[in-house]
C-alpha cells in the first residue's frame, strides 16, 4: 500500500514532528484508543523499540515496532517485531519541494487470516487509519496541497 500526501510545509518542520514517536496518537483515531507504552524519551536510531497497545475492533492489542532504517530528514523505517499481523512494515518517505514537503508512505503487510480476513476487515481499517491521518494533518497544518 502507498499513501502520498504533500503538505504545506518545509521538510525541517515535517521530519522532526513524524520522527517523534509520541506524536502517532494524534494521528491516530480515537476509535483505536492508541497509547504508547514505552516510558519516558523514545531516541530514534536503527534499533529503538516502540511498545503501545491500540484496540482493534474492541480487543486490546500489543503492538511492538522496531526501527529498521534511519536516514534523517529523508526517510525511516518501522518493522512489527509482536502484534496484530504476520508482517508489518511501513517506510516513512519525506520529499523537501521547499515550501512544502512530499510524504511517502510505503506498507508491506501480511494478515493472519489470509485474503479473506484482509478483503472484509484488514484493508478497510488500514484504509481509514490513513484517512484520519490525513484529516488530522489538514487540522494541524492546513490543506495540503495534494
Amino acid at each position: 500500500m502507498c499513501c502520498r500526501l504533500r503538505v504545506p510545509r518545509p521538510l525541517s518542520e515535517v521530519f522532526p514532528f513524524f520522527s517523534n514517536a509520541r506524536n502517532l496518537e494524534r494521528l491516530t483515531p480515537d476509535l483505536l484508543q492508541f497509547k504508547i507504552l514505552t516510558e519516558g524519551e523514545i531516541e530514534m536510531k536503527v534499533g529503538t523499540l516502540i511498545d503501545y497497545q491500540i484496540k482493534i475492533h474492541g480487543i486490546p492489542v500489543r503492538w511492538r515496532t522496531r526501527i529498521s532504517a534511519w536516514e534523517p530528514p529523508n526517510r525511516f523505517e518501522d518493522i512489527q517485531l509482536k502484534g496484530p499481523y504476520r508482517q508489518w512494515i511501513h517506510e516513512h518517505a519525506f520529499v523537501d519541494e521547499g515550501s512544502t514537503t512530499l510524504m511517502q508512505d510505503f506498507v508491506r503487510y501480511k494478515v493472519l487470516g489470509g485474503r479473506l480476513v484482509h478483503s472484509l476487515l484488514v484493508k478497510r481499517d488500514v484504509l481509514k487509519i490513513f484517512g484520519y491521518r490525513k484529516q488530522a494533518l489538514r487540522e494541524l497544518w492546513g490543506e495540503p496541497a495534494v
